[in-house]
């Protein structure tokens, strides 16, 4: 799969749709399990969360699912799971994302969103590990997503297909998460194309539209959940303050450390 010429998504005739299906179909088959009503994307730093929420049935490489590729980055597990929930239901932990920065098209940053849907989940949990714009949120620090801003000039919305964006992040779901931890800040994420860090400059724009929150994934994603009918919770782990907000410079090694000290309240 990971030949960009052999894959099924790269055919611009082929219906992304019915890819998604095919994924669902193997999931299926693979794992035991015929529906999944909630599903998880685990960004940078948040594999360990997953561990904690309930048992795994099945777990299955990404790369043996239709349209699924290795994840390209460390951190992100490269593993599709099944996992049964304490009320019975079961939950489809996604740990490879195809990040846009890759370059292999949009179609493949939000197959897994697809395919989570096309396997009857209702409920999207998109996760990720980025810059917080607040000086008050320390690294390691969980904040909810309530809105937007994609700067990747690009969506998964191909042709006059119009969805309405303005309640894509769920309230209802926020208030639940809010129920566990009263704390939980919330702000604006705002998707760069990556994959370089943000300039201060950069920040300094993010923020003066209206973002606290920068990154290099979800926003895309959301988009697609939200076309497929699905509601959307979006989670941040804040690994470091964003560049020229006064703090350390940006660190890949800081990710998966801010993860592992947050694991559980994140799972939670």
């Amino acid at each position: 799969m990971s030949s960009t010429h052999a894959h099924p998504l790269s055919d611009p005739q082929a219906d992304p749709f019915e890819i998604a299906a095919a994924a669902a179909a193997d999931i299926a088959e693979k794992t035991g399990i015929e529906k999944h009503e909630i599903a998880l994307t685990l960004g940078s730093g948040w594999a360990k969360a997953a561990d904690l929420i309930g048992e795994t049935v099945a777990t299955i490489p990404a790369t043996e699912v239709t349209g699924f590729s290795a994840p390209a980055l460390e951190g992100h597990g490269g593993s599709i799971r099944s996992i049964r929930l304490p009320n019975g239901s079961h939950a489809l932990v996604i740990g490879a994302r195809t990040h846009y920065y890759e370059g292999h098209g949009v179609r493949r940053v939000v197959h897994s969103v697809r395919t989570a849907a096309a396997t009857g989940a209702s409920i999207m949990i998109l996760t990720n590990g980025a810059g917080g714009i607040k000086p008050t949120w320390t690294p390691g620090t969980p904040v909810l997503i309530s809105d937007h801003i994609n700067l990747t000039a690009d969506s998964p919305l191909e042709g006059a297909t119009f969805v309405d964006l303005t309640d894509l992040y769920s309230r209802r779901l926020r208030d639940i998460a809010r129920t566990i931890d009263p704390t939980l800040d919330e702000g604006v994420y705002t998707q760069f194309r990556g994959p370089h860090y943000e300039t201060p400059a950069e920040v300094q724009m993010a923020k003066t539209i209206g973002g606290h929150i920068v990154g290099m994934s979800t926003a895309l994603e959301a988009i697609a959940a939200r076309q497929s009918g699905m509601e959307v919770l979006g989670l941040s782990l804040i690994t470091n303050l964003a560049a020229g907000i006064p703090s350390t410079p940006p660190s890949p090694a800081a990710v998966p450390e801010a993860g592992a000290a947050a694991a559980p309240a994140i799972s939670a």
